[in-house]
């Protein structure tokens, strides 16, 4: 099956209900029928265009109901989709492009200034993807979004009946390194989706309102919400952008019951005096994306009356790997403080050593996954994916009790997640590294109560440098190279960095000093 033929069967059982809203101001909604149409007509301009299976698109867009169409339209042509976070800085944005070859890139007003500037620096003799712009005017040479579905003609073209065949490409970090793009089949994507559906206690039902406040470039977003939704047939709110209040509003007067979120929001809401009232039509609050302080679960759950199923999982699993909910207990009893709970049907986990040795029991160890929802390897030639027994090291480190529910300690990888959003250090490092007067950088995550992690650099300035004129100059580079959630939000001055006897830089005694108080963080 192809992961748009969720949106054929919703229309099918369901023609005429709501499908998708949004307010940007004005309220817009689609019906399950209205949406298969428009994916239908995004696919056919896709082909009218030239564009054959296998080939990628770009969708740089924020929430918004044209998004779905996008994605589920470029999946229907048989194409793979390229989501990426329309927030992210031109050199970003350029990158993933031209690592992709995308051969049309679908924007909005959030992203389109990158995208064209991104493009416009392209190399002499790079191929220029064709740009499709939604909710403001076009350049020369470029298409309006209402414009570009307008082309639609003839049949829609035939997906490729072949499961392993490449539906999205996430660029994420894998288990090292600069980011990398993931390569998720139509077998991996649904697989997840029917996972998490075989559930007794389910996450998001055919009665619900689903929020969609969590961004589609995100695989949370994109398949454990909006993939989760359709195959439900659930309609989906779509926010762009979160105003603590603004969203309460506009929970209760749409009817949402059930609310995925990140821990940041969990932050903004606990303690609000009227929180409890304005949850009061909500039925399930998930959260995923990044670890859950237990102290902030409770203190949300006193103030709201709520508490919060948690998840666990990685884009390279589609990505639901475990979750609460699937854990043997009584619902009307809360979950295990700090437990992400059990795998889901047909996923295995195990606590394991690098080389794949189970670990002594009761100690952490690496987390490995194995089930039919992992990913195919990275782009372009899908390697490093899992391994010949289908297992894949995470590099979490996790311990599973004895009733089966895992618990997360600790991240074998450096890399650092800003509200749910990976930061790869040696992207930062770079850029900081080029500044004049810097001779060496690290950076590492610091825990932060409102975005899970924050990003702390450590800084060696030259002696004969001024170090507030290098600092300023650092904060500089990094707002002009850098999307916000990566920008450092402390910058550390020292006077060399702590190595070990092989000259490797200790970023676990770095990691100690940023959390300690003589930093006053």
């Amino acid at each position: 099956m192809n992961v748009s033929d969720l949106v054929r069967q919703a229309a099918e059982r369901d023609p005429d209900g709501v499908a998708l809203v949004e307010h940007r101001p004005e309220r817009r909604a689609l019906t399950w029928r209205e949406l298969d149409d428009a994916v239908d007509g995004l696919a056919r301009a896709l082909s009218g265009r030239g564009l054959v299976a296998g080939q990628r698109v770009a969708i740089v867009m924020a929430n918004r109901v044209d998004l779905p169409i996008a994605y589920f339209g470029v999946l229907r042509g048989g194409m793979i989709a390229v989501p990426m976070n329309p927030r992210s800085t031109t050199a970003e944005i350029g990158r993933m492009i031209s690592d992709s070859v995308s051969r049309v890139v679908l924007c909005d007003e959030a992203g389109v200034g990158q995208v064209r500037d991104a493009i416009t620096a392209f190399p002499d003799g790079e191929r220029r993807p064709a740009v499709v712009v939604d909710g403001v005017d076009t350049l020369d040479g470029e298409t309006a979004f209402g414009a570009f579905l307008a082309e639609a003609s003839g049949t829609a073209p035939a997906a490729p009946v072949d499961p392993e065949a490449a539906a999205v490409i996430l660029y994420t970090s894998g288990t090292s390194g600069r980011p990398r793009g993931a390569t998720l089949s139509h077998r991996a994507l649904l697989a997840n989706i029917e996972q998490v559906a075989s559930l007794e206690h389910l996450p998001v039902g055919p009665d619900d309102v689903v929020l969609g406040l969590l961004p589609l470039f995100h695989v949370y977003g994109l398949n454990a919400v909006l993939g989760q939704a359709v195959r439900q047939g659930a309609p989906v709110v779509m926010v762009d952008g979160f105003d603590p209040s603004g969203l309460l509003a506009l929970i209760r007067s749409e009817g949402v019951t059930n609310l995925p979120l990140a821990p940041p929001v969990v932050a903004a809401w606990a303690g609000r005096p009227d929180l409890r009232e304005q949850l009061s039509g909500v039925r399930t609050i998930l959260s995923g994306a990044a670890n859950l302080d237990p102290d902030l679960a409770e203190a949300f759950a006193e103030s709201s009356g709520h508490w919060i199923e948690q998840g666990y999982g990685l884009t390279e699993a589609s990505p639901v790997v475990a979750v609460t909910l699937a854990s043997q207990r009584d619902l009307s009893t809360p979950p295990k403080p700090g437990s992400v709970g059990h795998p889901l049907p047909g996923v295995e986990i195990k606590v394991a050593e690098g080389d794949g040795t189970p670990a002594a029991a009761g100690d952490p160890a690496q987390i490995w996954v194995r089930g039919p929802n992992l990913f195919s390897g990275y782009w372009p030639d899908r390697a490093d994916g899992p391994d010949a027994e289908g297992w894949y090291a995470t590099g979490d480190i996790g311990l599973i009790d004895d009733d089966g529910d895992l618990t997360i300690v600790d991240r074998l990888k450096e890399l650092v997640i800003v509200s749910g959003f990976n930061v790869y250090p040696t992207e930062v490092e770079d850029v900081i590294s080029e500044v004049a007067g810097v001779v060496q950088v690290a950076v590492v995550g610091q825990p932060d109560e409102q975005t899970g992690e924050t990003v702390v650099a450590f800084v060696d300035i030259a002696p004969d440098a001024e170090e507030r004129v290098v600092l300023e100059s650092v904060e500089a580079q990094c707002r002009t190279r850098l999307a916000r959630f990566k920008q450092p939000t402390r910058l550390v001055p020292v006077s060399g960095l702590p190595r070990s006897a092989t000259g490797k830089v200790e970023k676990g005694r770095l990691r100690a000093l940023a959390r300690s108080q003589d930093l006053g963080l």
